[in-house]
């Protein structure tokens, strides 16, 4: 059912409290942020039609995982220092969540000034769905637009608990990511065909997605670790490489499903294998499926296997992507997702639609993000959308 988005809510000159995702790999130092501030720029839209609208802009995110304490190296003063450059005009950035003097500061906003609330996760009460917590959010502001949408899988204060407090509606980033996304599960027989593009480390972390698709799906293509276990499945020695034993069952039904659908399964035909899981290892080499080494751990697919996947989906026009090729954080292993990526980015009349996550992130060092039709802000609640699953942070959205 849809839901209300921003241009059906009254703003005009109100105090809009803004749900938004910063949560950046700040581990990798404050002067990295520039290179990861994919998330920043993709809710850019909404805080620019609500200052627009002259409302007065409060954004409220979580950083990291402190475990409701304050942890300075958590703070979000630098992650709105680089928003402020981004949009070109002042953030004001507060050192606390809540409390009086958050009242004051906003209180005495200006129409379309814009203020960065610190940390939600600093206050236990954030992830506990704490209706008190919640309760001094939304008194702080007149109305709320939910603009994150990597976290509306989780049922926590600042996602369920304020919509019902609050005239609410959806954010245009995830207006945009809920009509992208559900493009692969509405597919319609002029945007076909149709492949799902599958990788990352487990199996177990794409079943239900699997599930979803597989009916709607003309090519299913499988790389990254879990492309380990789908060999094994099919008889091939994976050297030492960490096999799902628990899923080889699960494995062998996916390959004898697809069979009986008509859905063309594309496997790894040769992998890049190393004697230890690091960038610097020996014993690098490209090998055929047929010939992994005893010993051996295998860390990419191999040229072959990425042009053959490349030209498969060349013929494809609505690609959905979720998990890299390969230990791409590793340079050495990074060359399955790059070739992939760079195919996908080179099509022409495709529409390519990339999960969140490491595949975000994948896609967004290789400078290839306005090459996608869409990349997706939210791991795990992308993947919970692709597996048909309604997500907690939308559903307490009301209806248009």
């Amino acid at each position: 059912m849809a839901k209300r988005t921003v241009s059906q809510l009254d703003v005009a000159g109100k105090l809009v409290l803004v749900r938004v995702d910063f949560n950046i790999p700040i581990e990798q130092g404050v002067e990295a942020i520039a290179s990861y501030d994919q998330r920043l720029r993709a809710t850019l839209p909404t805080i620019r039609y609500l200052k627009d609208q002259g409302s007065r802009v409060i954004l409220c995110s979580h950083l990291g995982r402190p475990g409701g304490k304050v942890v300075d190296s958590l703070r979000l003063a630098p992650v709105g220092d680089r928003l402020a450059k981004l949009l070109g005009s002042q953030v004001k950035c507060l050192s606390e969540t809540i409390g009086p003097r958050v009242e004051d500061t906003v209180g005495s906003m200006q129409s379309c000034e814009v203020a960065l609330l610190e940390n939600l996760r600093f206050y236990a009460g954030e992830e506990k769905n704490d209706p008190d917590f919640a309760r001094s959010l939304a008194d702080l502001a007149d109305c709320f637009v939910m603009d994150a949408f990597a976290v509306t899988h989780r049922a926590h204060a600042s996602t369920v608990g304020l919509p019902g407090l609050l005239p609410s509606a959806m954010g245009l980033l995830v207006q945009r990511e809920v009509e992208s996304l559900g493009q692969a599960l509405d597919i319609k027989v002029e945007a076909k065909p149709l492949a799902a593009l599958m990788g990352g480390a487990k199996v177990s972390d794409k079943i239900l997605v699997l599930e979803n698709l597989l009916t709607k799906l003309d090519h299913l293509i499988v790389g990254g670790g879990m492309s380990v276990t789908f060999l094994r499945a099919q008889g091939y020695e994976t050297g030492a490489s960490s096999i799902e034993e628990d899923r080889l069952e699960f494995a062998k039904e996916v390959l004898s499903r697809a069979t009986k659908l008509g859905v063309q399964v594309h496997l790894p035909v040769d992998v890049v294998v190393a004697d230890r899981f690091a960038d610097d290892a020996s014993g690098v080499e490209t090998v055929l499926v047929n010939q992994v080494p005893p010993g051996s751990l295998i860390m990419d697919i191999g040229p072959i296997t990425a042009n053959l996947f490349s030209e498969s989906l060349g013929q494809c026009k609505t690609i959905v992507w979720n998990g890299p090729m390969g230990v791409f954080e590793m340079p050495n292993f990074s060359h399955g997702t790059r070739t992939v990526a760079g195919a996908i980015a080179n099509l022409s009349g495709v529409t390519s639609v990339v999960g969140g996550g490491s595949t975000a992130e994948a896609v967004e060092e290789l400078g290839l993000m306005d090459r996608m039709t869409h990349v997706s802000t939210g791991g795990g609640a992308s993947l919970e959308f692709l597996e048909g699953k309604d997500l907690p942070g939308i559903a307490a959205l009301p209806d248009a």
